[in-house]
C-alpha cells in the first residue's frame, strides 16, 4: 500500500461514515459529564483536583491506565476485566478530562506527570506499570523522564511524542484546535473525527459518538472540556518529548496499530505509523515494538484481545 492510497483511503472512509450514518442523537438527553457510563465503579481522589478512577483487581503489580487526548477512562473498557485477573488495574480520568474536576489547571504534559505521581502517593500504588494511549503515552515519557523512580515499566499504546515536528508546524497543528470547534461539532463532523482513528469503523462503536454529542448538550461542562483539550493540544507540541527517548531509562513497549490514521500526522508528516513507532524503538536504550494489523489508531478498542495478550504478554 503506498503512502497516497493509504492516506486517501482513511479520508475517504470517514466521509463516507459521516455521509451514511444520519442524525441519531439530536433528540438525546444532555449527558452530564457525572454521568458517563463507563461499565465499572468510579471513585475520587480527595486531593485538589480531584481525580476520577476505576480501581479493579488484585496483584503484585498496578497497572495504570491513562486515556488519550479528549477520551476518557472509559475508552479502557474493553481492556481491564483482562488485565484486571492478574494485576490491580487503576484507569484514571486526567484532570479535566470525564469526571475529574475541571478548571483554569495549567494542563500539560509536565503538569499531567505531576498529578500521576500524587495520585500514585495517595493510592499507594506500587510497582507501577504505566499504560499511556496517545497523549496518555506523550504524558507517560514525560513521567518517566522527570519522576525516574516512579515506575517500572512504560507501556506505550500508539503515542504521541515521539513524532517530531518542524518549527511552525506545532502551532498550525494547535490553531487546528478551538473551544468552539469542539463544543459546535455536529454529529456527522464527530461520527467522522472518531472514525479516523479505527481502521475500520464499526457500530459497535456508536457509544463514542452518542457520549460526545450529549455531552455537548451540558454546554457549560462541556467547554470547560473543550478548553482543556485545546491547553493539551498545544502542551504536546509546547513540551516535546521526541528528543529525549534516548534518556528513558525504565524498559518499554511501543504497540500500534498497522493502520493508524493519526500519526503520523497526514497533512504534516505524511508517511507510514512504522517509521515514527520504529525510530522510537530505535531510540528508547531498553524498548520492544509491537504491530497490531488490521488496527488505528485505538488499537486498544479495534484490537482488544491483541492488545490485551499482548500488554500481559510484556508485563516483566
Amino acid at each position: 500500500m503506498n503512502r497516497l492510497y493509504f492516506l486517501c483511503s482513511i479520508f475517504l472512509a470517514a466521509l463516507f461514515i459521516a455521509g451514511c450514518s444520519g442524525i441519531r442523537y439530536a433528540d438525546s438527553d444532555p449527558l452530564p459529564f457525572e454521568d458517563i457510563d463507563y461499565g465499572y465503579d468510579v471513585q475520587f481522589t480527595e486531593s485538589e483536583p480531584s481525580i476520577a478512577y476505576i480501581d479493579e483487581g488484585s496483584g503484585d503489580k498496578t497497572l495504570l491506565l491513562v486515556h488519550g487526548l479528549a477520551s476518557n477512562a472509559g475508552f479502557w473498557r474493553y481492556n481491564i476485566d483482562a488485565l484486571a485477573q492478574d494485576y490491580r488495574v487503576v484507569a484514571i480520568d486526567l484532570p479535566g478530562y470525564g469526571k475529574s474536576d475541571k478548571g483554569d489547571y495549567p494542563y500539560g504534559m509536565d503538569y499531567y506527570a505531576k498529578e500521576l505521581v500524587n495520585l500514585m502517593d495517595e493510592l499507594s500504588l506500587e510497582n507501577v506499570i504505566y499504560i499511556g494511549h496517545s497523549m496518555g503515552g506523550q504524558i507517560g515519557i514525560t513521567l518517566a523522564l522527570n519522576y525516574p523512580d516512579a515506575i517500572d515499566q512504560l507501556i506505550l499504546a500508539a503515542p504521541a511524542g515521539i513524532e517530531t515536528f518542524a518549527p511552525g508546524e506545532g502551532a498550525w497543528l494547535a490553531n487546528a484546535f478551538s473551544i468552539d470547534g469542539i463544543v459546535n461539532a455536529t454529529e456527522p463532523q464527530v461520527r467522522a473525527n472518531l472514525s479516523i482513528n479505527f481502521y475500520k469503523w464499526s457500530p459497535e462503536w456508536e457509544w463514542m459518538v452518542e457520549e460526545r454529542v450529549r455531552m455537548a448538550k451540558d454546554e457549560p461542562e462541556m467547554r470547560e472540556f473543550a478548553y482543556t483539550v485545546v491547553n493539551s493540544v498545544s502542551a504536546m507540541i509546547d513540551e516535546p518529548t521526541s528528543g529525549f527517548l534516548s534518556d528513558l531509562n525504565v524498559p518499554t513497549v511501543i504497540i500500534y496499530g498497522k493502520y493508524d490514521g493519526l500519526i503520523p500526522n497526514r497533512y504534516l508528516n505524511p508517511g507510514f505509523p512504522s517509521e515514527v513507532f520504529e525510530k522510537g524503538d530505535q531510540l528508547i536504550p531498553n524498548s520492544s515494538l509491537v504491530e497490531i494489523d488490521d488496527a488505528g489508531h485505538m488499537v486498544m478498542i479495534e484490537k482488544p484481545e491483541e492488545f490485551n495478550r499482548t500488554i500481559l504478554q510484556s508485563i516483566r
